[in-house]
């Protein structure tokens, strides 16, 4: 007799994108354990709630998501850091999320935005209310890594807009959420445009924080 369900798990099975062990998950069982022990609790503390360094494994499997067409992994970085949030924050659901945008051109690009996917999965996890229109990129930038600090602060001047979501000021607080924290430049440009809307800004998560960041993590515009 047929077993029907080991069948289709086997044909659901496709190759971890980080070793390319056979998986029916985001990642491979073993490549998902190496990515746990990268959780860093001393990253918790906002204004930036991060869920890991940015480093070894969760910063390849960031760049797989986002360069090599992986937006899958984009679920598993999300749930990771919902369940990280709620051990800390509880189930307050006073705030709304909002991801960082990129540009049209860039979304065009790679198809899909990997902040708002991991957004999305983030709110499933924590219940709070996902705004991924709340932002708009109205400007074109530079590729960051490349740039100096003052330089990213002015790549980022201006460079966003409110979006479609925030025809009403929002009567909560928003949660800013990206991929990475690096020196803060991105953030601090979507909270001015957030604040000087009159809209309140709790604070911004994200899957991975730098290191030179953990220290000096200064979000004020």
């Amino acid at each position: 007799m047929i077993n029907w369900k080991n069948l289709l798990n086997l044909f659901l099975q496709s190759n971890c994108p980080l070793c390319q062990r056979s998986t029916s998950q985001e990642l491979c069982p073993n490549c998902i354990r190496q990515l746990q022990k990268c959780h860093n609790p001393n990253t918790h503390s906002l204004p930036i709630f991060a869920w890991g360094t940015y480093g070894g494994i969760l910063k390849r499997a960031i760049a797989t998501m986002k360069y090599e067409n992986h937006p899958e992994i984009a679920r598993l970085l999300g749930q990771l850091l919902g369940q990280a949030w709620l051990s800390h924050h509880g189930c307050d659901r006073t705030l709304v999320v909002v991801p960082i945008p990129l540009h049209a051109h860039k979304l065009k690009q790679r198809g899909y935005n990997q902040a708002t996917l991991i957004a999305q999965s983030f709110c499933e996890v924590t219940g709070l209310q996902l705004k991924k229109h709340g932002l708009e990129r109205i400007k074109v930038t530079q590729a960051q890594f490349d740039l100096s600090a003052s330089e990213r602060e002015e790549n980022l001047n201006e460079a966003f807009g409110l979006g479609k979501d925030f025809c009403l000021r929002p009567k909560t607080p928003v949660l800013l959420l990206d991929d990475i924290y690096t020196t803060g430049a991105t953030a601090r440009s979507a909270m001015q445009t957030l604040r000087e809307s009159g809209i309140s800004v709790y604070g911004l998560v994200a899957v991975a924080i730098s290191v030179k960041s953990v220290n000096s993590k200064h979000l004020s515009p």
